[in-house]
């Protein structure tokens, strides 16, 4: 049964949904407020926070999701390098990193405006993305900090995809 089919004829917020869907997926959640849910997703690399926010003023679910990230001053402008090269290659959604907080942010907005209504498969989605992408790009993130190499050779990691089966 698609994840939806249960909501049909139900108008749920769009928070409540996502409080399913981490019920459903067994993931550690805390509704920090009506309009906003915080997450655990275990990743292949790392647990991934994720964060989703309501916002009834434009109309827009806003999702961030972070991992800790301590690069040393000298690698930042790498860092930056990368995250450009990185966000060229996402369509949706942005990577940032928030030196205040050592953060690095993958961010992404769903606008909703007109009253239309988020369903289930799309936040699905929107979460996917979030993790998916941070597992593709976190070993060129780790090159890029943490060796000497820049960050278009940092990128061959996070480019590079098997193809077939073993």
């Amino acid at each position: 049964m698609a994840l939806s089919e249960q909501y049909l004829n139900d108008e749920l917020h769009p928070i409540d949904l996502v409080e399913h869907i981490a019920e459903f997926n067994d993931w550690d959640f805390d509704r920090i407020a009506d309009d906003q849910i915080a997450m655990a997703v275990e990743g292949q690399w790392r647990t991934y926070s994720i964060t989703l926010a309501w916002s009834a003023f434009d109309e827009t679910l806003r999702m961030i999701c972070t991992f800790e990230m301590e690069p040393p001053e000298a690698r930042l402008p790498e860092l930056y390098e990368g995250l450009n090269l990185i966000n060229d290659q996402c369509w949706a959604g942005a990577f940032s990193y928030w030196p205040e907080n050592k953060l690095m942010v993958y961010k992404y907005g769903l606008v909703l405006a007109g009253g239309n209504v988020a369903s289930a498969e799309q936040i699905d989605t929107m979460i996917g993305a979030a993790v998916m992408s941070s597992e593709r790009y976190y070993p060129a993130f780790q090159l890029m900090v943490w060796t000497d190499k820049s960050a278009k050779e940092s990128m061959q990691v996070a480019i590079a995809e098997a193809y077939g089966r073993a």
